[in-house]
C-alpha cells in the first residue's frame, strides 16, 4: 500500500505547513531542499506540492489523501460537481489568516447611485452567494490578475477580494466597504480515504492538531 499522501499549497501556506510538520517532529529535510521536485518523502508520508485549486482536485479525486489549502479555495469551488463535495474539512490550522471583503474607491457609496452595480473578482461564486444573501442584484466580472485595476479603469464599481493588511487597497485609493468572512488554512481529507485508512489519517490529524495548539 502506498504512503499517505499530503497535498500542500505552494507558496506561503507551504512554508507555514513545513514549519508545522517540523514542530510535530517530522523529518522535513527533503521539503527544505526540494529543488524542482514536486513529490517528496517525509518520514512515512509523501508530500505533493501543487497550486491551491489542484490541491482540492487531487484530494477530492483520491490522488492524495490529505491536503492543506486556504478556505477561500474551498468556498469558491463548493457546490455542483466540484471535488470540494468529496472532501471533509477537518481542521483550521490558524495560519494564512486573511478575509474576503467588498472594496472599492475610497469615499464612494456602493449601495447608492448606480443603475447597474458591477463587481470584479477572482471569486465569482463567493461574490454571487454574498450578494444573493443580501438580496442585491449585481453584475459580476471575473478578473484573474490584479483585481484592484477594475475600479481604477472604470470597469467595475467595486471588487470582492482577499484582504490581509489592506495596504494594496490603500495605495491604490481603495477602501474596504464590508468584511465578508474570515479565511485561513484548512486541512481537508478525501471522504473515501477517511473510511479506508481512518487510523493512519486520524493519527496524522491528531499530530497536526496538537502542534497547532502548542504553537
Amino acid at each position: 500500500m502506498r504512503p499517505i499522501r499530503i497535498a500542500l499549497t505552494k507558496g506561503r501556506l507551504e512554508t507555514r505547513s513545513v514549519k508545522l510538520f517540523e514542530a510535530i517532529g517530522f523529518n522535513c529535510a527533503q521539503l527544505n531542499n526540494k529543488g524542482r521536485r514536486l513529490i517528496l518523502p517525509m518520514d512515512e508520508y509523501e508530500v505533493v506540492l501543487a497550486k491551491a485549486p489542484d490541491v482540492l482536485t487531487y484530494v477530492g479525486h483520491g490522488a492524495c489523501d490529505v491536503g492543506i489549502v486556504g478556505k477561500d479555495t474551498i468556498l469558491e469551488a463548493g457546490g455542483g460537481a466540484s471535488p470540494a463535495r468529496d472532501v471533509y474539512e477537518m481542521l483550521d490550522l490558524g495560519f494564512g489568516k486573511c478575509r474576503f471583503a467588498l472594496a472599492g474607491p475610497a469615499g464612494a457609496d456602493f449601495t447608492q447611485g448606480y443603475h447597474e452595480r458591477i463587481v470584479a473578482t477572482k471569486y465569482p461564486n463567493v461574490a454571487r452567494r454574498f450578494f444573493e444573501q443580501k438580496g442585491m442584484d449585481v453584475k459580476i466580472i471575473r478578473i484573474d490578475g490584479s483585481v484592484e485595476l477594475a475600479p481604477l479603469l472604470g470597469l467595475a464599481h467595486a471588487i470582492v477580494d482577499i484582504v490581509e493588511t489592506g495596504s494594496t487597497l490603500r495605495e491604490n485609493g481603495l477602501a474596504v466597504y464590508e468584511d465578508i468572512m474570515p479565511i485561513s488554512a484548512r486541512v481537508i481529507v478525501n471522504r473515501a480515504g477517511m473510511k479506508l485508512r481512518r487510523e493512519e489519517i486520524e493519527r496524522l490529524l491528531k499530530d497536526m492538531e496538537l502542534a497547532v495548539q502548542v504553537n
